[in-house]
């Protein structure tokens, strides 16, 4: 992965407590005359006037265009962007969490995990590419963290659902939260709102991407599937 730093004057009105949210990053067009190509990422830290966003680097054909203008940034360069868009933390008061992403939610589960108190207790299911994508983490002792690598990304959607089934059922009170790739979700979702019978209020969860769509196609098989399950 990685970080960008976007900072400087036009920062200094940017509201505080948004770590863990998102913002939209306005990408110059192919063409001149073509729209902005928007692109969303969760802010991992927020500073005094600035903000640090996480890229997860693909790679080769694979790179898409937020991935080129991270590696080609440079201090001084400016972009438009747009929200911030609101922080999804963990509720408070839960006994045990479970938590599931790939690296696109990496920067929010680092968020929300920092964020719990020293004596919450949980498990974490973090799907990366390679050993060498694992971040430290500051965790509280009880949360038992498990990295699964992958290095091939959106083509094992039952990864992250299986690790969760490995937890059980634990005892009190259960909060949910998990998101990653589509097809993985949904998967996510069968199980943490059907199995265990999570509600709104334990329970956040959602797809960052689709394998194979660009961010416009993936919001619209969302926006589908979400008047399919009457959201």
């Amino acid at each position: 992965m990685i970080r960008v730093t976007l900072g400087g004057e036009a920062m200094r009105d940017f509201p505080p407590g948004f770590a863990g949210g998102y913002v939209k990053l306005m990408l110059a067009p192919a063409s001149a005359h073509g729209k902005a190509v928007i692109r969303t990422y969760t802010i991992r830290h927020q500073h005094a006037e600035a903000i640090d966003l996480d890229f997860a680097l693909h790679g080769g054909a694979a790179a898409g265009p937020a991935t080129r203008w991270a590696l080609n940034a440079r201090p001084g360069d400016t972009i438009a962007v747009g929200g911030p868009g609101l922080p999804k933390p963990l509720p408070e008061g839960r006994d045990f969490y479970l938590i599931a992403g790939d690296m696109t939610a990496l920067p929010a589960i680092s968020v929300n995990l920092a964020a719990l108190p020293a004596d919450a207790r949980g498990f974490a299911a973090i799907e990366i590419q390679d050993e060498a994508d694992r971040p430290d983490l500051v965790v509280p002792e009880g949360v038992t963290v498990e990295w699964l690598v992958n290095p091939e990304p959106g083509q094992r959607p039952d990864l992250l659902v299986d690790a969760l089934r490995t937890a059980g059922r634990p005892d009190g009170r259960l909060a949910g939260w998990a998101a990653c790739e589509f097809s993985s979700m949904r998967k996510l979702r069968d199980y943490l709102r059907g199995d265990l019978g999570l509600g709104a209020a334990d329970l956040y969860i959602s797809s960052y991407w689709k394998h194979g769509l660009v961010e416009d196609e993936h919001k619209q098989v969302k926006r589908a599937d979400a008047e399919a399950q009457g959201v």
